[in-house]
């Protein structure tokens, strides 16, 4: 599990293809700072959850069939950047909020526009995610750990502070380019998981409710 809060730019190395085979080998160089990864130690790339296959300084990780499919991890290419952050420890600050590093879809950016010292971001809502994407709540974007600004129909807004702009790769996008998009976890799992404890209690749910006025 992440936070969001990205620790650094890595660099991704190699993106190999082994012929006749689904899926992918991707070598990153981590920020300079960051210690030696361990194998079987799970890395947050660019907002997907990956598996370092062995310890070293790089970190290098199998990509599924599924990964490619549902991220931009299959479109980088050798010298671009991406954001890195380790998994969270047992009793580290909670700075951003949960992040799964399972990414639900790809969503694209639709404008930046300058705003004080600041940048207001505006990406597509993926098929399907609507729901979950709600003013003030959370989402992830690349591996970071965002709040939506404002929310119209099929889009929404971001604020995205000077530091998170020079820290990760928010900073190097463009109108039209792709990122990774993960929904809070909770506005997943959160309504269903109410509504069955008030199942359980006899309570009407809000769908029963409506029926009965």
């Amino acid at each position: 599990m992440f936070t969001g809060i990205v620790g650094g730019l890595g660099t991704v190395l190699r993106l190999e293809r082994p012929e006749r085979r689904g899926g992918a080998r991707m070598t990153v160089r981590p920020p300079a700072r960051e210690r030696r990864f361990s194998a079987g130690e799970s890395v947050c790339v660019s907002g997907v959850c990956l598996t370092a296959v062995r310890g070293g300084r790089d970190l290098v990780a199998d990509l599924s069939s599924e990964t490619l499919r549902r991220s931009t991890l299959g479109s980088l290419r050798a010298r671009d950047r991406v954001n890195v952050e380790r998994a969270l420890r047992w009793g580290e600050a909670l700075s951003g909020h949960f992040v799964m590093g399972h990414v639900d879809a790809v969503a694209r950016v639709l404008s930046i526009e300058p705003s004080g010292n600041s940048w207001i971001m505006r990406f597509s809502i993926p098929s399907g995610l609507s729901r979950f994407v709600v003013t003030k709540g959370s989402v992830c974007l690349d591996g970071v750990s965002l709040t939506v600004a404002a929310r119209s129909r099929g889009s929404f807004a971001v604020a995205v502070i000077p530091e998170t702009h020079r820290r990760t790769t928010l900073g190097r996008v463009s109108e039209g380019d792709l990122v990774n998009f993960e929904v809070d976890v909770f506005a997943r799992y959160g309504p269903g998981a109410i509504a069955r404890v008030r199942r359980g209690r006899g309570e009407p749910t809000r769908a029963r409710a409506r029926s009965r006025r």
